[in-house]
């Protein structure tokens, strides 16, 4: 056939097809939490090199004199940049708001502060950050980021497009920072995640001078994260333990009550290595990753100057609720040959009552921490000769297959076929789909025969030699395979953390090879497939739109058609105004709708995804017959739909037993219901009602132990069994048994066949 594409197309990074959050690979041990990529919209500086012992001596002091000789130098500088504003004179410029009203100002002037104040003064007290979209604009100096060490910088690699994609909606801006032209003004409020990103940033700021004030540590990194935010600093030998952290949580709301302003400086890479002469990771950070004659940014809050590019809050005082809540150690740059650093976490809000709640989920996640409630009901565990592959106790396999078995009767409903493929590779597959060039460290290859042999990380690849192993016509798409079959990844033992981390996992992964103009139809179908799925589960979701990024591959227009189907999707199965756009965001190789789901505790996961992939096709030749055209020009190259619901079945696993804090719902229940008898010459008719039971489907345990009635149901309670069936003569003579529920409610006797019925509907019902 030809026809065939032939187009260079660049490895893509990591596994970045179908690189579900829910199993993602990250080899940074040191952070197991996800840094926040609403950052900056300029590049990173380079990569730093060396590392080492650099820190010194170092021996805590508080308000240690430093400080003092960097804000005077501060100050030196501001009143320079001040003196070089003010010969700018006044230039007009348009500020326009989202509802199209028009405001005057004054470039390198008005602030938007200055406009939401000028809207009314309770407006300009709850916005947190501002988006503008420049019309034209003066110039201005250009910067380099400095703020983050490499691993921040590897973190961020895959946010650039995102950041490029947002210039067209905006950039984040300080409410503090002049204007510099004609521009459209947004106003967010706490609510916005890019404000909770923000937040969390001069939060960070704020732990980072508080450790400076207690301890006159020598700071290096401090970055949101998706929760909150940490920050990196070195003290020697000394270590936080968990007493001190009131201390420095102390200070924290000192500097909070004090209101400092954030304020925003631009320095010379010479000005910048002056200022934190004192600090040799900030040094470090300096020299490599400004070039000579570049410029980056400083921010200043009170005590406390430090390399940010921002943007941050007006000042301390809006931070009303603030946590120091953990501290662990770890490394500079990550590598254990180089200088040990304290890392304590934090967490604020603008509102106590936040920080209550926080706090309560915070204590709820530990009582129901999976690793816990698997340890107490028998559901899985971990061994040292196999780390991250999980052993499923009989108890536990039940909830992985009922799982499964749940997904698969929809792909039956939905018109999915289940295929099986294998589970290793001659790594050439892996050349093909572009993965074996930077993710090659990351898979668990050997040799066979003299030629090198990968585990499969993921299924996509396998299911493009399944769809082009023989011809295709038009009639058969859309074809949508599904695949449960094991994956393995190769993480690094200190990146292993319970189910949610693990080397060996299955999938519910399918892929959708379709028409273009099947697109929004089959993307309704897996949206309503994740509704049900989630709705089953008692869990909410936000959709988000991610579109084409500044690296994108492929033909404009066809990432437009794709990007406009997705969107009326969208519309069409959650309605305008429901859904967001994330712009920028998608993946090199197609859009993609990312679903987030809440659960009991309000936590964020992202485990459901529907991504479109115009590249995996191309790169493997897939083609099919078209109904149009003659000789070559009959064949199309389809579109791939990469989907999962559940995504990793061990992640899942590990989020639903913490949604339900270990009470299972009845259906996917490991503990259904027990049987006890209330003397032990009821025995025989308490195994007799279990077999019943059993022959019926249902898992059923008999206590037939000497214990007390009492002691018996109190321990199924507490073993989180659904219903307890207790016996006795007269549930004898009625063929029945006496019925009460975990929560020890009593319903009484109830015939055996008619329990039945009642469980098969629970079941059927997904109750």
């Amino acid at each position: 056939m030809s026809g065939k594409l032939h187009t260079k197309v660049n490895p893509t990074s990591k596994f970045a097809v179908f690189d579900l959050s829910s199993v993602k690979v990250d080899h940074r041990a040191a952070n197991k939490h996800k840094r926040d990529q609403t950052r900056s919209n300029k590049e990173s500086g380079g990569r730093i090199e060396g590392g080492g012992l650099i820190g010194g001596s170092f021996v805590p002091s508080a308000n240690a004199s430093f400080i003092q000789e960097r804000t005077a130098i501060f100050d030196r500088l501001l009143a320079q940049h001040n003196e070089r504003l003010a010969a700018k004179g006044e230039v007009a410029i348009n500020i326009t708001l989202p509802n199209g009203d028009v405001r005057p100002g004054f470039a390198f002037k008005t602030t938007p502060y200055d406009v939401a104040k000028s809207i009314s003064q309770g407006l300009a007290d709850s916005v947190v950050i501002a988006r503008v979209v420049y019309s034209s604009r003066f110039e201005e100096d250009e910067i380099v980021a400095c703020d983050e060490d490499d691993e921040a910088a590897q973190s961020k690699a895959a946010a650039t497009a995102e950041d490029a994609g947002k210039a067209a909606q905006g950039e984040l801006w300080d409410l503090n920072r002049p204007l510099v032209g004609d521009c459209v003004l947004q106003l967010l409020k706490f609510d916005e995640p890019e404000s909770k990103t923000v937040f969390w940033h001069s939060s960070a700021h704020v732990l980072g001078a508080a450790l400076e004030g207690v301890y006159g540590a020598h700071l290096t990194i401090g970055p949101p994260l998706q929760g909150g935010f940490y920050y990196d600093s070195y003290m020697g030998e000394h270590t936080i333990p968990e007493e001190e952290l009131k201390k420095v949580e102390e200070k924290a709301l000192d500097i909070c009550k004090a209101k400092h302003t954030f304020q925003r400086l631009v320095v010379s890479k010479e000005e910048a290595l002056e200022m934190f002469q004192h600090n040799p990771f900030k040094v470090s950070l300096i020299t490599n990753k400004v070039p000579e004659g570049a410029k980056t940014t400083v921010y200043r809050c009170g005590p406390l100057v430090d390399l940010c590019m921002g943007p941050h809050l007006p000042n301390t005082g809006r931070i009303k609720a603030f946590a120091a809540h953990k501290a662990s150690s770890t490394n500079w740059l990550g590598q254990v040959t180089n200088d040990p650093l304290q890392r304590v976490y934090g967490i604020a809000f603008p509102d106590k009552a936040m920080l209550k709640q926080w706090k309560e989920n915070q204590e709820k996640a530990k009582q129901r921490d999976h690793r816990v409630v698997g340890t107490k009901q028998e559901l899985f565990f971990f061994h040292q000769l196999s780390p991250g592959s999980c052993f499923w106790l009989p108890h536990g396999a039940r909830v992985y297959n009922k799982l499964i078995d749940f997904i698969r009767k929809q792909y039956w409903e939905r018109g999915y076929e289940e295929v099986i493929t294998p589970n290793m590779f001659n790594l050439n597959l892996w050349e093909i789909s572009g993965h074996a060039q930077h993710y090659k460290e990351n898979m668990f290859v050997f040799d066979v025969e003299n030629q090198e042999f990968g585990l499969k990380p993921m299924n996509c690849p396998g299911h493009c030699l399944l769809f082009k192993h023989r011809l295709r016509s038009y009639r058969e798409l859309p074809f949508r395979v599904a695949d449960f079959g094991v994956l393995h990844r190769n993480e690094v033992s200190g990146a292993l953390s319970g189910l949610t981390r693990v080397r060996r996992f299955q999938q519910d992964d399918a892929h959708i090879f379709c028409r273009q103009d099947q697109i929004k139809s089959e993307v309704l179908g897996a949206l309503d497939f994740m509704r049900f799925v989630y709705t089953v589960f008692g869990m909410t979701y936000k959709l988000e739109l991610s579109t084409r990024p500044e690296k994108a591959l492929g033909d404009i227009e066809l990432w437009n058609q794709a990007e406009a189907q997705l969107s009326e999707a969208l519309d069409e199965f959650a309605g305008k105004g429901n859904w967001r756009v994330n712009p920028g965001d998608g993946a090199f190789y197609g859009p993609k709708i990312d679903i987030k789901v809440f659960d009991a505790m309000e936590r964020v996961h992202q485990c459901a995804t529907v991504q479109l992939d115009f590249q995996l096709p191309i790169r493997f030749e897939l083609e099919y017959k078209s109904n149009t055209g003659e000789g070559d020009e009959s064949f199309q190259r389809p579109v791939m739909v990469h989907r999962a619901m559940l995504g990793s079945v061990e992640r899942m696993a590990a989020v639903l037993t913490e949604h339900f804090g270990g009470k299972w719902p009845f259906w996917l229940s490991p503990r259904q219901c027990i049987v006890i008898p209330v003397d032990l010459k009821f025995v025989e008719y308490a195994y007799d009602v279990q077999q019943q039971i059993h022959e019926a489907g249902f898992y059923v345990d008999v206590d037939d132990s000497t214990r007390t009635l009492n002691k018996k149901v109190r321990e199924a309670e507490v073993n989180q069994y659904n219903f307890i069936l207790v016996v006795g003569q007269q549930e004898i003579d009625a063929k029945g048994v006496n019925v009460r529920t975990r929560e020890n409610e009593v319903q009484g006797n109830v015939p055996v066949t008619e329990l039945i019925t009642r469980f098969q509907d629970l079941a059927e019902k997904y109750v």
